[in-house]
């Protein structure tokens, strides 16, 4: 049976993962065989594949692949995130293009245009996935609104509040003006920027003399409730119990002491600020300040404003500045490096805000989720990450959990009166009407007397429960699903969202499973370009992904980005590593149409190197599974890839292939075919993982394969034993026939042209691999002597010596003056060598690598310098 002259990999692609589709190979149902389950990161229902989604898929298809080879229950769960963040910025966005503005849709009818969104639009990234083999069980595609995954979300907040770990605060939170949303702490990015530090001039009340003050943000002068000063502080003594009066608002405020106030930095007074900072509230809390907020949601100035009302901070930095300069109070500016948060997903800069908001208390809970990766229970790769884990989980904070967004689960929470406590917490209304008449005692409450809480909850505050809910284990604990798939496996994620979905599902696993939700979580790297800059839209350095596929392939993608992708490490995204990847699929193609075109005879005996060749093979083969194993237990998916590549690139198809393969237009024997037919296909399931196209192309073309035989539901090849005496010999075979091919090309020998070779061995030499020296080196003769050939070139490996005649071949005094030449050459380095080894000023202060690489030259000169000697003696007679 022959392949096609040339492979096409979009054909071969679109045909076979339709097949697996058809025959349902990707699908999973609860049996007897012992589960092996990953759950997919969800992406942003809003998501396009980018290049961490295409490492990030390959790694886990590799897994699920291999996981379904090795013969277990393999069940790869996908789905898309809800993003309320992303998604409500998206469909505001398409809806103000529109000319509506959100403010006058009431809640039904935004959610109604988002739902519109979301099937038009959300399940492009998982077809995108397709493309590239993902294979995941399809039929368990999980969205985290859907029905049962958002009853779960109830009711676990339901289980928290009443259990006293979920609350109701009046905080100082993250806001982003952008989003019109508050953001817990992980969602916020701090970036170096460059800014300005002004020094600003408050009067003392009934006195001639002022305060200097310097700040970063002038515009929050009015919300200013006090000034405050160190109470050590000499230079501030005499104001202690005074007042000063804020410029341009004309408020009055009081001069506090506290220790707080950094002795060193600026001027050593402080302006208070307590509703726009967190360290002034404590402050504004210690003191008992006024509280006044001067922005609206949008982080525009509200009243207290004045006249810089419904202007933009920024812009209100700017024109203040100006007045406060117009009026004498504005005594210097200064650049200044500052620390600036801002949101990780609409990049607007961060207001600190009071407000009041919903919290999950973490610590308790936090204990076991350490506890368990400390112990090793879980296990990070690599293990780098566990300190960070460890810092986080030991210092966490409460959970803001509460969004102003309509996008997303809202908040089972009713109100029924004015009061802040006037609430009750529910999984429906009708639950709600009936706790809030047990908590009143007024009967005569109904359903419209209730008022449920606008908010969303936090994205994140669905996700965590991701390995859980997908199994409905959350409603119901004791389906046979969650009983069998969980806990899953592999968690294949970025490092980015350790704490932000990882840390809180394995919270969520001891929580409401008792037990840890997987066992490994394998950190990938972020894929960056060859400049090491993090690949994004805006930077025009990232490439469309599908574009990639279409011009390499699917599996040539697949082994580019995993050829440099140690786990934890970045990954340096060049383009040359996907031609490497389509290179090798080219070659695995080439190779497996070699095979299948060869003309197979039954009346021919098995040749003595086609049977060492074979034996070999196998044992090289055998001998992989092994490193194979080690790798793949410690997640080293690059070097797992790099063994099977090294395995089938040199030792099949540069060595086995060409050890076995018949002469010019004669057939093989039936027994060397049906031994390499065998080892193909078992090349092919190790393959299978990383290319899983050409790799199920080339099975089916072997054989004509009944459906339960497909490549993808094979068996993982056993391992046997391990002839390293054959592997050790063979590596001597090699550089023997290296040898001889160096001199062929020296000489100008061509390869049709037979030669005479001759050993001469000083130590114990084994004679398995003549057979094939004599085939590949094209020998007419392979004979064993006693004493140096004379008119022959030689070359040495370890202490044998080998001679091929050359006297008919070459001009010998022609031969004889290059090879003198060489040696005087060869004789000058390694004196040069020996000079810098004697002297003890060099060997005592250069690197210990710098001596051993100087100890090799030396080594390798006197070998060269021996062999050089020995071919100019033979010349010679």
């Amino acid at each position: 049976m022959a392949l096609a002259a040339k492979y096409d990999a979009k054909s071969v692609e679109e045909k076979w993962y339709d097949y697996w589709m058809k025959n349902g190979y990707f699908h999973s149902e609860v049996d007897d065989r012992e589960a092996y389950t990953i759950v997919i990161p969800p992406p942003n229902v809003t998501g396009v594949l980018h290049m961490g989604h295409m490492l990030n898929n390959t790694i886990q298809d590799v897994l699920i692949r291999r996981a379904r080879l090795k013969g277990y229950n393999a069940c790869w769960v996908p789905g898309t995130d809800h993003a309320s963040i992303a998604t409500e910025a998206k469909v505001v966005a398409k809806l103000k293009d529109e000319g509506i503005d959100k403010k006058d849709l009431s809640r039904e009818q935004f959610l109604e245009h988002a739902w519109d969104w979301t099937h038009k639009h959300g399940g492009i990234i998982l077809e995108q996935l397709k493309k590239l083999g993902a294979s995941c069980d399809w039929e368990r595609t999980a969205f985290t609104m859907d029905d049962n995954l958002s009853s779960s979300v109830i009711k676990v907040f339901v289980d928290l509040y009443n259990k006293g770990r979920i609350y109701r605060g009046y905080r100082m939170v993250n806001w982003d003006p952008e989003a019109k949303t508050t953001l817990s702490d992980e969602e916020v990015v701090y970036e170096e920027k460059q800014g300005k530090l002004y020094y600003l001039s408050y009067k003392v009340e009934g006195e001639d003399e002022t305060l200097t003050i310097a700040t970063t943000r002038p515009e929050t002068i009015m919300g200013d409730t006090a000034i405050c000063i160190h109470p050590n502080d000499d230079r501030f003594n005499h104001l202690k119990g005074k007042k000063a009066i804020v410029p341009i608002v004309g408020r009055v405020i009081p001069i506090i002491e506290d220790e707080y106030v950094d002795l060193e930095f600026g001027t050593g007074c402080l302006k208070v600020t307590p509703a726009h900072d967190l360290n002034d509230k404590e402050l504004g809390d210690k003191h008992n300040l006024d509280v006044i907020d001067i922005f609206n949601d949008d982080a525009t100035l509200n009243s207290f404003g004045l006249h810089y009302e419904g202007k933009d901070r920024f812009i209100v930095r700017k024109e203040i500045i100006k007045e406060l300069e117009s009026i004498g109070a504005l005594v210097k500016t200064e650049d200044h490096m500052n620390k600036v948060g801002t949101s990780e997903r609409t990049k607007a800069i961060i207001e600190p805000k009071l407000s009041d908001q919903w919290f999950l208390k973490m610590k308790e809970l936090a204990k076991p989720a350490l506890d368990a990766v400390l112990d090793k229970e879980i296990h990070l790769v690599p293990e780098k990450f566990i300190n960070t884990y460890r810092h986080w989980m030991e210092n966490v904070r409460d959970w803001n959990i509460s969004r102003q967004l309509w996008w997303g689960h809202q908040i089972p929470a009713y109100y029924y009166g004015d009061g802040k406590e006037d609430f009750v917490v529910a999984a429906s209304r009708a639950e709600a009407l009936t706790l809030a008449k047990e908590k009143t005692g007024n009967t005569s409450l109904t359903d419209q007397d209730l008022i449920q809480d606008e908010d969303a909850l936090d994205t994140w505050f669905s996700s965590w429960l991701w390995p859980i809910s997908v199994f409905n284990g959350i409603l119901e604990p004791n389906n046979k699903e969650i009983n069998y798939y969980y806990p899953t496996n592999d968690l294949v994620t970025a490092p980015e969202i350790l704490f932000f979905w990882v840390a809180r599902m394995i919270i969520a696993g001891y929580e409401y499973r008792g037990e840890k939700p997987f066992t490994h979580v394998y950190l990938t790297g972020i894929v960056r370009d060859k400049q090491r800059r993090k690949m994004s839209k805006s930077l025009g350095n990232s490439p469309d992904p599908l574009d990639l596929i279409s011009q390499y392939g699917a599996d040539g993608i697949r082994v580019g980005m995993l050829l440099s992708s140690p786990a934890g490490n970045d990954l340096m995204f060049d383009e040359d590593l996907c031609k490497q990847g389509s290179a090798f699929v080219n070659k695995i193609f080439n190779a497996s149409r070699l095979i299948l075109g060869w003309e197979v005879a039954t009346d021919i005996e098995q040749p003595q190197s086609s049977k060492v060749a074979i034996q070999w093979y196998q044992s090289k083969f055998r001998q992989v599974l092994l490193i194979l194993e080690d790798h793949y237990s410690k997640y080293r998916m690059s070097d797992a890839l790099m063994a099977t590549y090294k395995l089938i690139w040199d030792d099949f198809c540069s060595w086995l292939l060409e050890m076995v393969k018949p002469s010019y237009g004669n057939p093989i024997d039936h027994k060397t075919y049906g031994d390499v037919i065998t080892i193909l296909e078992n090349n092919l399931k190790i393959l299978h993982p990383f290319v899983p196209f050409i790799s199920e192309e080339i099975w089916q073309q072997i054989a004509d394969r009944k459906e339960d035989e497909a490549l993808i539901v094979s068996d993982w090849p056993k391992t046997d034993a391990i002839h390293n005496h054959l592997i050790e010999e063979f590596e001597n075979a090699a550089a023997i026939i290296s040898g001889i091919r160096t001199i062929r090309k020296q000489k100008n020998i061509p390869f049709k042209e037979t030669i005479d070779l001759s050993i001469l061995n000083s130590e114990e030499f084994n004679m398995t691999f003549d057979s094939i020296i004599q085939k590949l080196g094209n020998l007419s003769s392979l004979n064993y002597v006693t004493e140096k050939v004379e008119g022959a070139i030689s070359f040495r490996i370890k202490s044998n010596e080998y001679f091929i005649p050359v006297s008919g071949a070459i001009n010998v005094e022609e031969e004889i003056k290059k090879l003198t030449e060489e040696l005087s050459y060869t004789e000058g380095f390694l004196k040069s060598v020996h000079k810098k080894l004697q002297n003890e000023r060099f060997v005592n202060n250069a690197p210990e690598q710098v001596i051993a690489n100087e100890r090799k030259k030396q080594a390798d000169a006197e070998a060269k310098i021996a062999t050089l000697k020995s071919s100019l003696d033979s010349l010679r007679g």
